[in-house]
């Protein structure tokens, strides 16, 4: 049984010094993409909706190759799940949410 528990906590150990790079790496881009919208950022957010209205107005959409409309897709898809789990969190249970 000791020799059990001193292999787990090594194997533990080797895991964390493992995982602190990955978990570093990850902080450093949460830190940058979680955060929300300031005050600075508003303007970059007006310019980028005027020149998507402007697009479909033009018919740029037509013009898009297939690696953006892929990226464009799963861009979609992943705000589409995103609300989904805000709404699992909102009612803070899964059970009898229909999916």
């Amino acid at each position: 049984m000791a020799s059990l528990v001193t292999k787990t906590t090594e194997l533990v150990k080797v895991g964390v010094q493992h995982a602190r790079p990955v978990l570093h790496v990850w902080q450093q881009y949460a830190r940058v993409e979680l955060t929300p919208p300031t005050l600075k950022d508003i303007p970059a957010i007006r310019s980028g909706f005027s020149k998507l209205i402007q697009g479909a107005k033009t018919g740029r959409y037509r013009e898009v190759t297939v690696r953006e409309a892929v990226i464009n897709t799963l861009v979609a898809v992943e705000i589409y799940c995103w609300f989904f789990v805000g709404e699992c969190i909102g009612k803070r249970h899964i059970v009898g949410y229909k999916v």
